[in-house]
């Protein structure tokens, strides 16, 4: 890309007030806005800067707004028509067709990067999301994780870091052992354990099993291997479909059968976080601020859930990972807390971790929730969804609301053709973009694949408000991914 024409239009206008704040006061001003005007005739951006340096320059914010205006105008040249003082010394910009030209034309040029920035610092960064257990098909509530976890993960990348996703295979615990006896007892033809899972995929899963010469009278162990790779494969192809590929599968089972779990109550032992008390082994994690301390290892010898998590999470530090972010289920809300009261035990930066909360995401149908339950074998996959709907509106619609509020998907809604869709409305905008690119094209103002085209002044000025309009939400995006 042409040095000329900048990627972020925007960025370089506030780096140019600050440019020509700093040379008249000698400071920057840390709360410096450069936004949208209230109305169009004030200009294409405003920026409060002379108010807030006019006490530190000892000098009225008017008149301060002239001298950085003269300033301004004489650094960005033929890119600003104008540029005048408002209110009590408020400098709008009024920019020149040229300024909206080379911000087209880059916004062109960056192409399918446009927005990526090189960040300070540019961070490692391991997002683990979805980590539904292995005991059955990803639900649709699973999808609305899977979503937000893969945006949020291709916004890390335009941001510019190191990302990777990770899959945390919950395939230890009684959970698995109650799946694993579900699956034998189906093999038998017979009914589940009452704690255990009752799902027509049950049924199916130890038929398959059986005819990769799994017996009822494997041991359990090998039966609930079996089905749970059974099922990490259907959930990896789920996903898949989906539109989100995974980099690591990380296996709970390898992680307490290598050790990892023990070694990290030794580990916080040797820091002097642990302590024995009513025949079980705590960490101390009131030293951290968490309200109250946490058991790592029974009375009975089992380590708890939260060990293996803590395990998880030293493996991740010690994989080299500078940031880990786990989103987690509302369920969740309060192990926060503590597991960042865990990193801290484990000598880093407790921000190294980040959880955000994800509130339930439910399909609706004829005004009615549907049920979400593995256990009972009662819930709308994942798979089904994206046959009814599609991939395209199922991701629409779990991103529509933000991940901390509950999100209720109109199936009825999502079926309609019509405006009343917000996805029909988004892919008919798109169906018409298409065809006016496609003119475009025929006509030579930009390339036949939608770049740049080889004649700039084919590009017209920005002169119609609904274009300069349009280029200004367009140069919205650098900031929005940083």
């Amino acid at each position: 890309m042409s040095a000329a024409i900048p990627t972020d239009p925007v960025g370089e206008l506030r780096s140019a007030v600050e440019g020509a704040a700093g040379r008249l006061v000698g400071q920057r001003a840390s709360r410096m806005s450069l936004q949208r005007p209230p109305r169009a005739e004030l200009g294409d951006y405003s920026s409060n800067v002379a108010m807030l340096l006019s006490p530190l320059a000892g000098r009225p914010p008017r008149e301060l707004a002239e001298s950085l205006a003269a300033e301004l105008e004489r650094e960005l040249a033929n890119r600003v028509e104008r540029i005048s003082i408002a209110g009590p010394g408020f400098l709008n910009l009024f920019l020149s067709d040229r300024w909206y030209r080379e911000s087209t034309l880059g916004i062109l040029e960056a192409g399918a990067i446009y927005g990526s920035s090189v960040p300070q610092p540019r961070e490692r960064v391991l997002v683990e999301f979805v980590s539904a257990n292995p005991t059955g098909p990803l639900t649709a509530a699973s999808g609305r994780g899977a979503a937000y976890g893969d945006a949020l993960a291709r916004l890390l990348e335009l941001a510019g870091h190191t990302v990777e996703r990770e899959y945390l295979l919950n395939d230890a615990g009684r959970q698995i052992d109650r799946f694993a006896a579900s699956i034998v007892a189906r093999m038998l033809g017979r009914e589940v354990p009452e704690d255990g899972y009752k799902g027509d995929y049950v049924t199916e899963l130890a038929g398959e099993l059986r005819a990769a010469g799994v017996e009822p009278d494997t041991p359990l162990e090998q039966v609930a291997r079996h089905g749970t790779e059974a099922m990490r494969e259907r959930i990896r192809a789920t996903l898949e479909r989906f539109g989100v590929v995974f980099d690591t599968w990380f296996s709970e089972r390898r992680m307490h059968a290598d050790g990892l779990v023990e070694a990290v109550v030794e580990e916080l032992r040797s820091r002097g976080h642990v302590y024995e008390s009513e025949g079980a082994t705590w960490l101390r994690t009131t030293d951290f601020g968490d309200d109250k301390d946490r058991v790592l290892v029974r009375s009975g010898g089992q380590p708890t859930y939260f060990a293996a998590d803590v395990a998880y999470h030293r493996d991740k530090l010690r994989r080299g990972w500078e940031r880990m972010i786990d989103p987690l289920g509302a369920d969740h809300h309060g192990y926060v807390p503590r597991m960042r009261a865990a990193v801290e035990a484990l000598g880093t930066e407790p921000d190294r971790y980040e959880a955000p909360i994800m509130q339930l995401g439910n399909v609706v149908e004829g005004g009615a929730r549907a049920r979400m339950s593995k256990r009972r074998g009662d819930f709308v996959s994942l798979d089904a969804l994206v046959d009814d709907i599609g991939v395209d509106a199922a991701r629409f619609f779990m991103l529509q609301r933000s991940h901390d509020t509950t999100l209720d998907l109109d199936l009825d809604l999502a079926r309609r053709s019509s405006q009343d869709n917000p996805v029909y409305y988004a892919q008919y905008a798109h169906a018409r973009i298409a065809s006016i690119l496609r003119k475009a094209a025929q006509e030579g103002s930009i390339g036949a694949d939608g770049s740049a085209s080889a004649r700039p002044e084919a590009l017209a000025a920005a002169a119609e408000p609904a274009e300069r309009a349009l280029v200004r939400r367009l140069l919205e995006l650098p900031a929005e991914v940083r």
